[in-house]
């Protein structure tokens, strides 16, 4: 990771849980242009949420940070 973004990242981990939340979806935002991704990315949270919604298990949100930085590193 180059400086720059090391310094961005720095700072941005000290910004609210909110703040974050809002500032990841402006980054996001800016790289999606597909239509099609967008609609995939839309059936998909559906499809979590029915799930959520008929009784499936749960994770924390520590569980779930710690799954991804996993699937990543």
């Amino acid at each position: 990771m180059n400086a720059s973004l090391t310094k961005i990242e720095a700072e941005a981990l000290q910004l609210t849980v909110a703040e974050r939340v809002r500032l990841a979806d402006h980054l996001l935002a800016s790289v999606a242009g597909d239509p099609r991704l967008e609609l995939e990315w839309a059936e998909e949270a559906e499809r979590r949420l029915a799930e959520l919604e008929a009784g499936a298990p749960r994770i924390s949100l520590d569980d779930a940070i710690a799954r991804a930085r996993q699937a990543i590193l």
